[in-house]
C-alpha cells in the first residue's frame, strides 16, 4: 500500500529498486505491510497450511522465487502475497529468505516430486475417504439385517413349528377301545409337554417261536412325534404318572404302574430309580401323600385287592424315595357295590388330612388312622398328628370308623375336586396341582344322571342337577366370567347326544345343543385361554340344527362309517362352533399340551383304527396344534340360520376373534 502511494504521490525516496537506496516512507510501510503481511497469511485456509500436491514448504511472508533486476518495475505486493502458498516454516515463526540459484545460500527451489507424488496423495485420500464410508455403511447394513431377522425369520420359525406339530403316527395294537395309559410332561426340557403311552405290540414270530405281546411304555416328542424313549414292562402299563421329585435328582420321576408292579423312572432317559414287584392286585393310580417319614420326599398311596376276600378294598402305602412298602396293607370293608371311587387325598381347613375312596359310594378316613394302622406306631410328622373337629364330629355322628361322604341308594359314578385343569391332569405328582385338588370342593355324580356339587367345609349339597344317563366325566371350565368353574357335561341317548354347560354357581344351563351322536364314550377337554374364559373340545356328529329341515336320526344299522368330529366351543360365540378335524378312528382318550411361548395348545388324542390284518386294528397317536386348526377350520352356525341383526356376528368378526386366540396353562 505505501509502495502504490508512493509511485501516486512521486515522493522523491522512491526511483527504483536499486540496492543500497533508502527511502523512510517506503521502509516504514514496508515493515507495516510486513506485519500485516503476517497477520493475513497466518490464517490457514480450508485448514491447509502446504503445497498438498508438491509437498515442498514456502515463506509464510516471502516474495517471488525470481530476482527482481534494476530495470523490472516492482510487482504489487498484494498480488504477489496471494500467489503464494503457506509453509509450514511460517508457523514456526521463522523469517523466509527468497530463492535464489542453486548455491547462493545453500538453497534452491523446492522439488516438486513430479506428477507420480500427486497421484500417490490422491490414492491415499481416496483409500482413507473409502474406509471411513465402510465404517459407516458397516453397521447400518448389520442394523438393518437384524430388523429383518426379528420381523421376518422368527415369525417364519413359529410357524414352523406349529405345522410341525401337526402330526400322526402307528404305535402298537389297539387292543379294543379301552383307554391306554397316557400322560403328558417336559421330557426334553424345552417347556413343552411332551408325551408318555402305554403300548401293546407284538413280537416277530417264527415257525419256531410263536408271536409274543411286548408291553413297554414309550415317550414321544409332542413337536414331531419322534421317539425319546421306552421302557419294556412285564405286563400292561395301566397308569403312568410323572412329577414325583426324588431328593437325588434335580430331575422328577415318572411312576409306570401295572397290576401287580409300580415302577419308578428318570423322566429323561427312562432308567429305573426304584421299583417294587411284591404288590398285587393294584385297582387304582398313586396318590400323593406329605412327608410321613420325615426324609423329605412325598410318600405315595394305592388301593389293592386283600387277600382275605371276604373284605372289599386295601389301602397300602409306598414310599416315595425308595418304593419301598410302609408297613401292611390296611384292609377295609365297604359293604357297597359298584365302581371304585377314588382314593383321593383332601386337606380340610385345619389342615387335618382325609382318604376318599369307596365302592359304589364315598367314605372317608383319617390319613393319620391309615397310617398308625399300616406301621403299628403312631405318626412321625407332626403334619399327620392334627385332627379337624368337623370332621371328626361327622365320624362320631353315625358310630363308625368312616366319614359318609355319600352313602345312598344310588351307586356313585363319578368324584373329582372342582380344579381348573383335573381333566386333563389328574395324572400328575406335582405338589402345586395337587395341593390345588385336595383343597377344592367336590362334583359328584351318582345315579348316573344326577349332578351335585359338594361343599368341603361341611360336606353338604349345594345344588343338584337332575338330567338324562351321563356318558363321561364332567370337564370344569370357565364359561361365564363370574369366576365360579362351570362344567361340560354330554349324555345320550336314542342316537342323539346333548351337550351341555352348567353354571357352577346355581346349576343353570348355560349352553346346549344336540349332535348326531359319535359312538363313542370320550371325555371333552376344558383349554384355557388368556382371557378369563375356557374353550372347550368335545368330539361328536353333525349338529342337528345346524342346518334347517333336517330330522332327528333314528337308530339302525350303520350302513357306511361314521364320521366323527372334533368342534371348539368358546363363550364368545356360543351360537358358532369351529369344526377342527374329522375321521372315522374311535378316539378312546386324549389330553391337552400347553406351549406357553408361542401362546399355543396342541390337543393329543389316541384312537383305534380298523386295519385288514389286524382283528384289534392298530392304535393311532394324533398331535393337533389349536393356532393352526383354527386358522383352517370350518365354522359351523348352531340354530336359526336366517336370523339376523346384532345378535348374529359376522364371519369377519369370528374369524378375526379366534386368530388373536391365545392359549395358557390354567
Amino acid at each position: 500500500m505505501a509502495a502504490a502511494l508512493s509511485r501516486a504521490l512521486k515522493l522523491p525516496g522512491k526511483k527504483g529498486s536499486e540496492l543500497g537506496e533508502y527511502d523512510p516512507l517506503t521502509q516504514a510501510d514496508s515493515e507495516d505491510d510486513s506485519e500485516e503481511d503476517d497477520l493475513v497469511l497466518n490464517y490457514p485456509r480450508n485448514g491447509l497450511g502446504r503445497d498438498h500436491c508438491h509437498g515442498s514448504s514456502k515463506p509464510r511472508g516471502g516474495r517471488s522465487g525470481r530476482h527482481i533486476t534494476a530495470g523490472d518495475d516492482a510487482p504489487d505486493e498484494e498480488d504477489e502475497w496471494r500467489e503464494q502458498p503457506l509453509s509450514k516454516s511460517g508457523q514456526d515463526g521463522d523469517q523466509a529468505k527468497p530463492w535464489g540459484p542453486a548455491g547462493d545460500d545453500g538453497r534452491g527451489p523446492p522439488s516438486s516430486g513430479g506428477p507420480g507424488s500427486c497421484e500417490a496423495e490422491e490414492k491415499r485420500l481416496r483409500i482413507k475417504t473409502a474406509v471411513r464410508t465402510l465404517c459407516f455403511v458397516v453397521p447400518l447394513v448389520c442394523a438393518g439385517a437384524l430388523v429383518l431377522l426379528c420381523a421376518f425369520l422368527i415369525p417364519c420359525r413359529n410357524g414352523g413349528l406349529a405345522k410341525r406339530s401337526q402330526w400322526e403316527r402307528a404305535l402298537g395294537e389297539a387292543g379294543g377301545v379301552t383307554p391306554p395309559a397316557l400322560t403328558l410332561w417336559d421330557i426334553d426340557g424345552d417347556s413343552v409337554d411332551d408325551i408318555i403311552l402305554g403300548v401293546t405290540d407284538w413280537t416277530n414270530g417264527s415257525h419256531l417261536l410263536p408271536a409274543n405281546k411286548i408291553y413297554s411304555a414309550v415317550a414321544l416328542s409332542s413337536a414331531r412325534g419322534h421317539m425319546l424313549w421306552r421302557k419294556t414292562m412285564k405286563e400292561t402299563v395301566m397308569y403312568i404318572q410323572c412329577g414325583l421329585q426324588p431328593p437325588s435328582s434335580q430331575l422328577p420321576a415318572c411312576l409306570l404302574i401295572g397290576k401287580s408292579i409300580i415302577v419308578a423312572v428318570n423322566v429323561t432317559t427312562g432308567k429305573t430309580l426304584w421299583s417294587n414287584k411284591a404288590l398285587k392286585n393294584i385297582e387304582s393310580q398313586a396318590v400323593l401323600l406329605p412327608d410321613l417319614q420325615g426324609d423329605l420326599v412325598p410318600d405315595l398311596l394305592l388301593a389293592t385287592l386283600p387277600e382275605d376276600e371276604t373284605l372289599d378294598l386295601s389301602l397300602t402305602l409306598i414310599s416315595g424315595l425308595t418304593g419301598e412298602k410302609l408297613g401292611q396293607s390296611v384292609p377295609f370293608n365297604l359293604t357297597g357295590q359298584g365302581k371304585l371311587i377314588g382314593p383321593l387325598i383332601h386337606e380340610t381347613q385345619q389342615g387335618s388330612y382325609y382318604v376318599l375312596f369307596g365302592l359304589g359310594n364315598v367314605e372317608a378316613v383319617s390319613l393319620r388312622d391309615v397310617y398308625a394302622r399300616a406301621t403299628g406306631r403312631p405318626p412321625v410328622t407332626p403334619l399327620l398328628r392334627r385332627r379337624d373337629p368337623v370332621w371328626e364330629g361327622l365320624k362320631k355322628a353315625n358310630s363308625s370308623s368312616f366319614i359318609h361322604i355319600y352313602r345312598g341308594s344310588e351307586r356313585v359314578d363319578f368324584l373329582l375336586p372342582l380344579v381348573a385343569g383335573f381333566g386333563n391332569n389328574h395324572n400328575c405328582l406335582d405338589q402345586l396341582s395337587n395341593r390345588n385338588s385336595s383343597r377344592s370342593d367336590w362334583v359328584l355324580v351318582y345315579g348316573s344322571s344326577k349332578l351335585s356339587l359338594l361343599r368341603q367345609r361341611d360336606v353338604h349339597k349345594q345344588w343338584t342337577f337332575i338330567s338324562p344317563p351321563l356318558h363321561s366325566q364332567p370337564v370344569p371350565g370357565h364359561f361365564n366370567d363370574d369366576g365360579v368353574l362351570d362344567l361340560f357335561v354330554q349324555h345320550s341317548a336314542n342316537g342323539v347326544m346333548k351337550a351341555l354347560v352348567i353354571d357352577g354357581a346355581n346349576s343353570r344351563v348355560l349352553w346346549s345343543e344336540e349332535f348326531v351322536c359319535p359312538r363313542l364314550v370320550m371325555e371333552p377337554s376344558a383349554v384355557f385361554t388368556s382371557g378369563s374364559q375356557s374353550a372347550f373340545l368335545f368330539w361328536a356328529g353333525d349338529p342337528i340344527r345346524a342346518q334347517r329341515n333336517v330330522s332327528r336320526p333314528t337308530v339302525s344299522p350303520a350302513a357306511a362309517p361314521l364320521i366323527r368330529k372334533l368342534f371348539l366351543l368358546h363363550p364368545a360365540f356360543p351360537t358358532i362352533l369351529l369344526e377342527l378335524n374329522s375321521t372315522t378312528d374311535t378316539s378312546v382318550t386324549s389330553a391337552v399340551s400347553y406351549q406357553p411361548s408361542q401362546s399355543d395348545a396342541t390337543y393329543i388324542s389316541v384312537s383305534s383304527r380298523p386295519t385288514t390284518d389286524s382283528e384289534s386294528g392298530t392304535r393311532v397317536i394324533r398331535s393337533i396344534g389349536l393356532r393352526a386348526a383354527i386358522s383352517r377350520a370350518h365354522l359351523v352356525r348352531l340354530g336359526n340360520q336366517d336370523k339376523t341383526g346384532p345378535d348374529k356376528p359376522g364371519t369377519l368378526e369370528v374369524t378375526k376373534f379366534f386368530r388373536r386366540l391365545a392359549f395358557t396353562h390354567p
